[in-house]
């Protein structure tokens, strides 16, 4: 299954294309982040981490799921 991902150097989202079932739950809770009509439609960089940790637990279909960046710098 294809997945992409963006970074806000902190976090990843992880978003599944094949699972999304588009209930827009990501850009009404986030309009800032989730721009469904650009490319990439997903700017991480603009909530806080805790934020899209939130926002994404709300995620009904689990299309958008994180992991914490972990590379030392």
């Amino acid at each position: 299954m294809a997945t992409h991902e963006y970074s806000n150097g902190e976090l990843i989202v992880i978003w599944q294309p094949a699972k999304c079932i588009h209930s827009g739950i990501c850009v009404k809770t986030l309009p800032q982040v989730y721009h469904p009509k650009e490319s990439p439609w997903v700017k991480p960089e603009n909530a806080t981490t805790e934020e899209l940790k939130a926002q994404i637990n709300n995620c009904p279909s689990g299309a958008l799921s994180y992991r914490m960046n972990n590379e030392s710098k």
